[in-house]
């Protein structure tokens, strides 16, 4: 019999590792939650970087892949080392109170739930029915996580110390800045029509000031968000990953005009 604990063990630090993290509570979180009961029943399709695998055994999911969820529509449980890459950034604390927009099945929803802990509070939007449905029930008896089965790119939302979105949108939406806390952190892919794009992290700072503190992560490629996508905004982030240096990005502007050398402007933000 597969000693799955050593598995998940292994795993977390493989992971975290190649995340550029030693962070023991993000080892141990990742460690602690069982893949295998987020992702549906078994066998699972596991989409890695070499090639496709039918999984009948769960130490299988413990590698840095894709495990398909529901393949008619592209959803995916996402790849584990993006999502430490994510969560070591956004620096998840006990006690925090988090918005995830697009639980899936629950498997990082989990994560969450560990990193914030029994002091913390963890709102999970999922606007599939199946999925939200399945998550509530993978995650039932987790006190701290809320399961809703509605957009989670309208409001309203509670107030955050970390808003996290786990499917493409064209602008950093001005529900999830308000969620925000002084402090807050808000993760987003800002992702072009065909998928590609980047993986922002903007911190709210103390007061009103309109320029945050921003920067990409790395270059992602995610389905659309439902509710969080304009054809503009689109187009003109795939200009700007086209022509211009995604890592020069050190700030996210809300309102005014772009100023120089702006890297994209949407509708009432931008980023310089």
């Amino acid at each position: 019999m597969t000693d799955l604990p050593q598995h998940r063990a292994a795993y977390a630090a493989r992971i975290v590792a190649r995340a550029g993290s030693d962070d023991p509570a993000l080892i141990r979180a990742f460690a602690r939650v069982p893949r295998e009961a987020y992702c549906g029943p078994g066998p699972w399709t596991v989409l890695a970087e070499d090639g496709v695998a039918r999984v009948t055994d769960p130490a299988g999911l413990y590698r840095d892949a894709l495990v398909v969820l529901r393949p008619e529509a592209g959803l995916n449980n996402g790849e584990p080392s993006l999502h430490a890459l994510c969560l070591a950034a956004a620096g998840v604390r006990p006690g925090e109170r988090v918005v995830q927009v697009g639980a899936g099945g629950g498997y990082y929803t989990a994560i969450l739930a560990e990193l914030v802990g029994r002091s913390g509070r963890v709102d999970a939007y999922e606007i599939e029915p199946g999925l939200a449905a399945a998550a509530r029930a993978a995650l039932d008896g987790t006190a701290q996580v809320r399961v809703h089965a509605r957009s989670g790119a309208q409001g309203p939302l509670p107030p955050a110390d970390l808003v996290t979105v786990a499917a493409g949108a064209t602008a950093p939406l001005p529900v999830w800045l308000d969620a925000l806390v002084p402090g807050g952190r808000l993760l987003v892919p800002l992702t072009a029509d065909r998928g590609g794009g980047g993986m922002l992290l903007a911190r709210r700072p103390a007061g009103d000031a309109a320029a945050w503190p921003a920067r990409f992560l790395s270059l992602v490629s995610f389905v659309p968000c439902t509710g969080a996508r304009r054809p503009g905004e689109a187009a003109r982030l795939g200009l700007a990953f086209r022509d211009r240096d995604w890592r020069q990005v050190r700030a996210l502007h809300r309102g005014g005009r772009p100023g120089p050398g702006a890297f994209v402007a949407g509708e009432g933000w931008w980023l310089g």
